[in-house]
């Protein structure tokens, strides 16, 4: 049996563990946390949004990043201490604007695919991750980001995604519960939200059931070719341990551009922080006041989703700061005063913070196929679309591998 070997615990590490396993594989995951989903995967907006499947190579982006480089609650936040891993990042994007078009739409086409595959996984193994199928509204308050979404959505129609504009009425139908005037805004019926933590715990705990191996609280140290496979060290508890797996998916995140440069590759992944706040809705009244349908404002860059009755995740922002995982509040302050603002009737008293690093590539497109070297292959760089997207490349990855196995075979 063909023994692979998957770096990385999270949403896009335990989808790919699960794609494999199913097919056959024997699998061993490795992850320096205890448990599936602690990292990146935690505590993200929630959405599975083939709507916000826009990459961000664009000019526009570049010049909101000058506006707020020094407004520290801005929604996009550079920091303006010079690194080579971040200059090259940028001059990189820069080089991938003129893709931005193919790029946007090639995301939502997968994203579209994504979405029947990870909803046969839900069913598989039975995951109640607090999944709401109650479609996703982009709201707009300022007519140029209002235009620009009209320009997106042609590239969005493209790719096959139904989303239809609605009118200020219409917004206040759909989502009662918003008290903020708009303009209008675009709903996609078909995309939806749950807890991207639970749903992947749920597919780690059915992935032990179908034998798959997990190394937790294991750091790997070295990464080598070894001519008919690879070879993987890792500290157990300070116990060093060595296997040979006949191949190795990479999908450990930020941590990928590392492992990568062993194994004689470059994956170009810059952490891109995000916050999250999960605001526990106590009282019936703060229970009747939030959302149900998952909200997008693209002028604060800023998600929600309603996680059960009790539960109403608001995410967003984007700070270029290295690895840095430190919880501003001048960061999440934002998130609270927007959710004050929408819905005034809505308690914040009682909200959790969390601070997450994305791995994103300067094409904003995942990294999905073979390394250099034979038996070592990518799943990782997937950005703000996570979840989004990990189920289709997971199938993607798992494709590759099997016409590999094919052709060794021949």
């Amino acid at each position: 049996m063909t023994h692979i070997a998957v770096i990385g615990a999270g949403i896009t590490g335990i989808t790919t563990a699960y794609a494999l396993a199913r097919r056959g594989y024997a699998v061993s995951v490795f992850d320096r946390n205890r448990y599936a989903a602690m990292e990146t995967s935690f505590a993200n907006g929630g959405q599975l949004s083939a709507s916000n499947a826009e990459v961000w190579t664009r000019w526009g982006t570049i010049f909101k990043g000058l506006k707020w480089m020094m407004k520290s609650d801005a929604p996009l936040l550079v920091n303006p201490t010079p690194s080579w891993h971040k200059l090259s990042w940028m001059a990189e994007f820069m080089g991938n604007i003129p893709d931005y078009e193919r790029n946007t739409v090639e995301t939502a086409r997968l994203a579209i695919a994504a979405r029947e595959h990870l909803l046969e996984f839900a069913r598989e193994v039975g995951a109640d991750f607090d999944m709401e199928q109650r479609g996703i509204l982009h709201v707009y308050r300022k007519p140029s980001e209002f235009d620009h979404a009209r320009r997106v959505n042609d590239l969005l129609e493209k790719a096959g995604l139904e989303r239809r504009e609605v009118s200020a009425a219409e917004v206040q139908r759909l989502e009662p519960a918003l008290q903020a005037e708009t303009l209008g805004g675009f709903y996609t019926e078909s995309d939806f939200t749950g807890d991207i933590h639970r749903y992947t715990r749920a597919l780690s705990d059915a992935c032990e059931k179908m034998g798959v191996s997990f190394h937790y609280k294991s750091k790997v140290t070295e990464v080598t070719h070894s001519g008919a496979g690879v070879r993987l060290t890792w500290d157990d508890a300070g116990a060093v341990q060595t296997e040979g797996f006949d191949g190795i998916v990479v999908c450990a995140g930020v941590g990928s551009r590392a492992i990568a440069a062993e194994l004689g590759d470059r994956v170009n992944i810059y952490p891109v922080k995000g916050y999250s706040i999960t605001v526990n809705l106590d009282d019936v009244e703060s229970q009747a006041a939030a959302p149900w349908v998952s909200l997008l404002d693209d002028e604060a860059k800023i998600v929600t989703s309603r996680l059960g009755r009790k539960r109403f995740r608001i995410a967003g922002t984007a700070e270029f700061n290295g690895y840095n995982l430190d919880i501003r509040n001048d960061r999440i302050r934002p998130l609270r005063e927007w959710c004050e603002m929408f819905f005034p009737d809505v308690s914040t008293e009682h909200c959790v913070p969390w601070a997450g690093l994305r791995p994103m590539l300067p094409s904003m497109m995942p990294k999905v196929g073979p390394g250099k070297t034979p038996g070592v292959y990518y799943n990782t760089g997937h950005g703000h679309l996570g979840w989004t997207l990990s189920a289709a490349t997971a199938q993607a990855t798992a494709d590759i591998i099997d016409a590999g196995r094919m052709k060794n075979a021949a």
